[in-house]
């Protein structure tokens, strides 16, 4: 795969590759993702807008240059910003990869950081010298306009170009409540949304704070994702509840909606309205109670976001799934193309068959469609 190194959260050539319960694949556009819903479903949207979450500023006993990339908290409450969790880099900015970043500071508890208009007191360090967590001075208003005013979307090397907060908004984009983009949710689009209500499919959201996808350091990365709040309205609830009475698919956008749809389950499958903080990590040994399949991006190897597909289908087809997705030059990241998967048939109800079709004059059947691959 290819690093999507343009802030274009649509592009005319996305492209889409789909793997059905079967173990089937079939590459389409993106926008014909339509097509893979059914009468009855139930698409769940991650409507958490970005926030502004890295900032410069200065390491006051040093006197070094510093960006925090604030990380977590513990609610989602507009009035919660005091405190936050945050992972420290030394002097830099996106334009240098996060492996090859400067080291930061020494953070100890009690000292400050001087963030453009904003003051913090590091209140812990949480087992690892660059996780901390952070106490902003002020009212939670005077904390938000320091935020809007100083602080920048968190950004990595692959994208050259300054991101502006417009470019890491979904089209759903609503509570300011998310670190980096719940970005599967760029593929959607109003008039992608009117047609499928035309034809019988259902929409919901969530609010999920969406983490960090990387810190450049293996130590931290294998901690991700870092616990995350989430609100699951009655009104979602309710229509995922009708949609399992009559037989419909709940399909995720995006790996936010599983983790918290899996999380609020619980162990009886039961969900709930109102506020949680995922603490899994959903992979191999996860039974998804809640979610039949996700549209998402495609993710590297060794992520937690990639990891969260082996519960969806076995290492031999996500090998596969690999194979298609760098013979194909999908592109990867936030600005990339995407994968539609069904959650996999148990090994009785898997049919035989081949699982890619190479031929361009041959369609394939997934979820009971036939296609033509691109």
């Amino acid at each position: 795969m290819m690093a999507a190194n343009l802030p274009v959260q649509r592009p005319p050539k996305a492209k889409l590759l789909c793997v059905d319960r079967d173990g089937n694949f079939v590459q389409v556009a993106r926008s014909k993702f339509i097509d893979f819903a059914d009468h009855g479903d139930l698409l769940v949207a991650n409507d958490a807008a970005t926030m502004p979450a890295s900032l410069f500023g200065k390491h006051v006993p040093s006197g070094r240059a510093v960006e925090v990339r604030l990380a977590g908290r513990r609610s989602l409450a507009a009035t919660a910003v005091n405190h936050f969790s945050a992972v420290i880099f030394g002097a830099g900015d996106f334009r240098v990869r996060t492996e090859d970043r400067p080291s930061a500071p020494s953070m100890e508890p009690g000292q400050e950081l001087l963030l453009g208009p904003l003051r913090a007191t590091v209140e812990a360090v949480l087992g690892h010298p660059r996780l901390v967590r952070l106490a902003f001075d002020g009212s939670p208003d005077q904390i938000w306009s320091g935020l809007a005013r100083h602080g920048r979307p968190i950004q990595y090397s692959h994208v050259q170009t300054p991101l502006e907060m417009w470019d890491v908004w979904t089209p759903i984009a609503g509570p300011p409540v998310a670190f980096e983009p719940p970005s599967a949710g760029f593929a959607l689009s109003w008039r992608m949304l009117a047609t499928m209500r035309e034809r019988g499919v259902h929409f919901a959201t969530i609010t999920h704070a969406a983490g960090l996808s990387s810190t450049g350091d293996p130590e931290l990365d294998s901690r991700l994702p870092f616990d995350e709040p989430y609100r699951i309205p009655h009104s979602t609830v309710k229509a995922i509840r009708n949609t399992q009475s009559l037989g419909g698919r709940i399909i995720a956008i995006g790996t936010t909606v599983v983790r918290a749809l899996e999380h609020a389950a619980g162990i009886d499958g039961f969900i709930r309205a109102g506020e949680g903080l995922a603490t899994q990590r959903i992979g191999e040994t996860t039974t998804l109670r809640v979610i039949d399949a996700i549209l998402t991006g495609t993710h590297e190897p060794g992520t937690s976001h990639y990891d969260l597909l082996r519960a969806f289908i076995d290492g031999a087809t996500l090998h596969q799934l690999d194979l298609e997705l760098a013979s194909h030059n999908y592109r990867t990241h936030e600005f990339g193309d995407s994968v539609f998967i069904e959650k996999q048939a148990e090994d009785d109800d898997v049919m035989m068959g081949s699982r890619l079709v190479k031929s361009p004059d041959i369609g394939l059947s997934v979820a009971g469609r036939r296609l033509l691959p691109l």
